[in-house]
C-alpha cells in the first residue's frame, strides 16, 4: 500500500516517514524568509560604494591568467575552443561558489553555449573539491544543536556529491531511516554576497565594451543571477520548494516524477536532511535501456510535468540538468536539488499561460502582450511598433543566410530589442534554460523522435486534460485554447511550411550550418 502522503504529494510509494506540512516546525515563517531573502538583492546590487577590491582583483587575476595562457598556448590552433573551455572551468572552480554556480548554469545550456564549454562545465556540477569532514561535522552540529552521533547511526565522511553551494553525504538516522544530508559550505553566504557586489560594480562598465556585452545587458544579467542564487542560501526555502513541486505533481496526476521527502524536523538554514532515493544517472542511457526503461516515455513525462507545473500552478523546478535527475528502473524520474525554483504570481502565471497559448495558436501579438505582462518589455511599450520593427509577420530561416547576413540579422535583432528596453525576467529565463536542457535530452534519450509531432502530442495532452480550465482563466473560447497551428510552430523554429518531420539530428545539422557560418565570419574578422 502507498504511504498516506502520496495522495497529496509526488512522493515514492513507501516513505521513511509521513509528510504532514502542518507538523513541520521549520516551515514557520517560510514565506517571510523568502521575502526577506529577495529583499537582499537590491542591497547586493547597490553600486554607489566601492566593491570588495581584494575579491575583484582575485577574479580579474584568475580569469585574466586563464585567458593569457590560452592566448599563448592554444589560440588559433584546432584545440583552441576546448583549451579555453578547460582553462575557464579550472578558473571558475578556484574562484569558488558563485562562479561554480555560473558554470553550472552554463552546463545546462546545451545548444545555447559551445559544446566544449558545456562539456567542461558539467564537471562543476558535482566534482568540486569538498570541504573537510571536520568542517561538515561542525556545521551539522551547530545547525541541529546536537552532536552528529546523537542524530545519525552512520554518516559517510566522503560526500556523494560536492557542488557550488553545498555537498551531500549519505547517512542513516538513529531511528533507522536511510537519508542524504545536504550541508552548506561554511563561508558560502559571505562569499556570494561579495561576488555579487563585485559583479554589480563592474557590469555597467562592460556595456558596449566587449562583444559578449554587446549582445546583452550585463547589469540585468547580474540582477537575474542574484535573484536566482539568493534563495539557495536558505535550505528551509529549498525544503518548501520540494513540498510545493511535489504537491503540483500530485494535483496534476503526474506520477512518473518523484520528489524526495524532506525530513519533518531536521531542516535548518544550512542543513537539509531528506529521503534517500536511488536511480540510474540521467546520462547513462545504456543502463536505462538494459533496465527496459522507455526513454521516450521518460522524456514525454518530463515535458508534460514541467509545462503543467508552470501553466497551472506557476511553480516549476528551475534548474534541470543531468546532475539533478535520476531514472528508476520502473521508468519514474527522480528530481533532485530544489534550490532554484520558478515561481509566478497569479498575474504573471496568466501572462505565461497566454504566451504558450499564443505560441501554439500562432497569435504573435498575443505573445508580445504576454511578454510585456511578464516584464520582458516596459509597460508602455508600443507593441505594434515592435511587431513591425522585428518583422514578426515573416519567417526567417537562419540556415539560408550567408555569414554576413546572419551576423547582421542577429546584431540588428539584438539592437532593436535592447532599444525597446527588453530584458529577461527570472522565471522566463529559467523556463527557457530548462527547455534548452530538455531539447538536449532528446539527443540522448530519443534521437530519432519527431520533435514536431512530440510538440503536438504534448499540446494535445495538456489541452485535453486542462483545456476548459485554461480557457476559463484566459477568458477565451475553449476551441481557441485547443487550437494548434503547426505552421506557426515551424515559423518560430525558422522552418518552412513544407517541413514535415524534424529529428534532433536535423536540428543539430541546422545548428552546425549556423555555427560554421558564424565561425567563418569570426575568422574573416
Amino acid at each position: 500500500m502507498s504511504a498516506p502522503d502520496v495522495a497529496a504529494f509526488g512522493f515514492s510509494d513507501g516513505g521513511p516517514w509521513v509528510v504532514d506540512p502542518d507538523a513541520m516546525p521549520w516551515r514557520r515563517d517560510v514565506d517571510r524568509l523568502r521575502t526577506r531573502a529577495q529583499a537582499q538583492v537590491p542591497v547586493w546590487l547597490e553600486t554607489s560604494h566601492l566593491p570588495p577590491l581584494g575579491r575583484l582583483a582575485a577574479v580579474v587575476g584568475r580569469v585574466g591568467l586563464a585567458l593569457g595562457l590560452w592566448a599563448v598556448r592554444e589560440r588559433g590552433r584546432p584545440v583552441s575552443r576546448k583549451g579555453l573551455s578547460r582553462r575557464l572551468r579550472v578558473a571558475f572552480a578556484h574562484l569558488g561558489p558563485t562562479y561554480i554556480k555560473l558554470g553550472q548554469i552554463v552546463s545546462g545550456g546545451e545548444g545555447l553555449f559551445p559544446e566544449e564549454l558545456v562539456a567542461e562545465f558539467k564537471q562543476l556540477r558535482d566534482r568540486v573539491p569538498p570541504e573537510p569532514f571536520d568542517v561538515v561535522r561542525r556545521t551539522v552540529e551547530v545547525e541541529l544543536g546536537r552532536s552528529l552521533d546523537d542524530v545519525f547511526a552512520s554518516f559517510d565522511r566522503v560526500p556523494v556529491a560536492a557542488a557550488s553551494i553545498a555537498q551531500v553525504h549519505a547517512a542513516r538516522l538513529r531511528t533507522g531511516e536511510d537519508v542524504v544530508v545536504k550541508v552548506q559550505r561554511s563561508t558560502v553566504a559571505r562569499q556570494v554576497r561579495r561576488d555579487i557586489e563585485a559583479m554589480a560594480w563592474i557590469a555597467p562598465r562592460l556595456v558596449g565594451r566587449i562583444p559578449v556585452a554587446a549582445l546583452a545587458n550585463p547589469p540585468a544579467l547580474v540582477e537575474l543571477f542574484a535573484e536566482t542564487i539568493v534563495e539557495e542560501l536558505d535550505f528551509r526555502l529549498e525544503a518548501q520548494n520540494m513540498l510545493d513541486v511535489a504537491r503540483v505533481l500530485a494535483e496534476t496526476g503526474q506520477r512518473a516524477i518523484l520528489v524526495p521527502r524532506p525530513h519533518p524536523t531536521l531542516v535548518t538554514r544550512r542543513v537539509l536532511v531528506m529521503e534517500r532515493l536511488t536511480g540510474i544517472a540521467w546520462d547513462d542511457v545504456a543502463a536505462m535501456k538494459d533496465a527496459g526503461v522507455d526513454t521516450e516515455a521518460v522524456l514525454h513525462a518530463g515535458l508534460v510535468g514541467f509545462m503543467e507545473g508552470a501553466m497551472l500552478y506557476g511553480v516549476f523546478h528551475g534548474d534541470l540538468h543531468g546532475g539533478n535527475l535520476m531514472v528508476q528502473p520502473d521508468g519514474r524520474t527522480v528530481l533532485l536539488d530544489f534550490g532554484i525554483t520558478g515561481r509566478l504570481d497569479e498575474a504573471r502565471r496568466l501572462a505565461f499561460l497566454a504566451l504558450l497559448v499564443g505560441a501554439t495558436s500562432g497569435d504573435t501579438m498575443g505573445q508580445l502582450r504576454a511578454l510585456r505582462d511578464l516584464g520582458a518589455f516596459p509597460p508602455d511599450t508600443d507593441l505594434e511598433a515592435v511587431f513591425r520593427d522585428l518583422d514578426l509577420d515573416r519567417t526567417v530561416d537562419p540556415t539560408t543566410l550567408s555569414a554576413d547576413e546572419l551576423v547582421h540579422w542577429l546584431q540588428d535583432l539584438t539592437k532593436k530589442l535592447l532599444g525597446y528596453g527588453a530584458r529577461a525576467p527570472k522565471e522566463l529565463m529559467l523556463f527557457v534554460k530548462n527547455m534548452m536542457f530538455l531539447d538536449g535530452a532528446i539527443a540522448r534519450l530519443a534521437p530519432d523522435l519527431d520533435i514536431l509531432e512530440e510538440i503536438q502530442q504534448v499540446h494535445a495532452e495538456i489541452a485535453g486534460r486542462h483545456g476548459a480550465r485554461l480557457a476559463a482563466e484566459l477568458g477565451i473560447d475553449p476551441s481557441v485554447a485547443a487550437q494548434f497551428d503547426a505552421d506557426a510552430i515551424k515559423a518560430a523554429m525558422g522552418l518552412s511550411r513544407d517541413v514535415e518531420r524534424l529529428t534532433y539530428r536535423d536540428v543539430q545539422a541546422r545548428r552546425e550550418v549556423i555555427r560554421s557560418r558564424l565561425e567563418e565570419k569570426r575568422r574573416r574578422g
